[in-house]
């Protein structure tokens, strides 16, 4: 599901701003951007994200800035800097004019002042940086959970539209072996063998055929995956592949009743039946 979530801590030593932007996805993926420094924070960052979330790219984005505290003291490199005097004055002689430095002048000559630099504290850093990211998934998840309220309200009302094919379903196959019996009786008229309804040869041939075409296996699995369906909406857990696995098995369902009815009415009740899924199925996928 989709979201947006930014969060901003200040400790002692560093102020952390984190945003993170989710998107649809089937899968897992978390993307941390972020300067080349912060690297080491990256797998504490994953994990974090992960705890929380099972599907989606998230993209996590991190800011880290010390603190007045936190900053690095400044370096002047005296000799560099009295070497840089020295050759004003020496090209003010050359040139028989005053060539006076100023302040820029020995700000972009390189090294004559610098920052020490003792590397980054990962675990000073993190103190910001985990209460920033806490404080972004606490936005995100607020966002994703209102949307998957809204996408749950849907996948009921398209449920609902489910259990009603398969009730129509339920109504039209037990005539199917009577519509069977006319059209063989119809046909057999037709050849010339005007044989009676009674004839053991016609009930032979409509007694397997009313065996083959049999449903209340079908409707029977099709009633229990409707519960699960709605048992899984109902869960605190995260559903997203469970609802996913079960929209493989009622299209399966839907499917064996199509094969083995063998009838026109049904066939478009099928037909309905598998459009509707359709849209559960891409729907499930942005199911946490």
């Amino acid at each position: 599901m989709t979201g947006f979530g930014r969060g901003s801590a200040t400790t002692e030593h560093f102020t952390a701003t984190v945003e993170i932007t989710a998107v649809n996805r089937k899968q897992s993926e978390v993307v941390v951007q972020g300067t080349r420094d912060l690297a080491d924070l990256e797998p504490r960052i994953r994990r974090a994200v992960t705890q929380s979330t099972s599907r989606g790219r998230l993209q996590v984005t991190l800011k880290l800035d010390p603190t007045a505290s936190g900053a690095k003291p400044a370096r002047v490199d005296a000799g560099l800097a009295l070497s840089m005097e020295k050759a004003f004055k020496e090209l003010s002689r050359l040139l028989d004019r005053d060539v006076m430095p100023v302040a820029a002048d020995f700000i972009r000559q390189p090294g004559v002042i610098s920052f020490e630099d003792s590397g980054l504290d990962s675990d000073l850093a993190w103190q910001a940086v985990e209460r920033a990211l806490e404080a972004a998934m606490y936005q995100l998840l607020a966002m994703r959970a209102a949307e998957g309220g809204h996408l749950k309200a849907d996948l009921l009302e398209r449920l609902a539209l489910l259990e009603g094919f398969a009730d129509r379903l339920a109504a039209e196959a037990p005539g199917r072996p009577q519509r069977q019996k006319e059209m063989l009786l119809k046909r057999l008229r037709e050849a010339g063998l005007d044989l009676d309804p009674n004839d053991e040869r016609v009930l032979k041939e409509l007694a397997v055929f009313a065996d083959r075409c049999d449903i209340t296996e079908e409707l029977t699995r099709l009633d229990s995956h409707f519960r699960k369906f709605r048992d899984y909406l109902d869960a605190a857990e995260p559903a997203g592949r469970a609802l996913d696995f079960l929209c493989q098995e009622l299209f399966r369902e839907f499917n064996t009743i199509g094969s083995k009815a063998n009838d026109a009415s049904i066939a478009q009740t099928i037909v309905e039946a598998k459009t509707e899924l359709e849209k559960i199925r891409e729907q499930v996928q942005n199911v946490e």
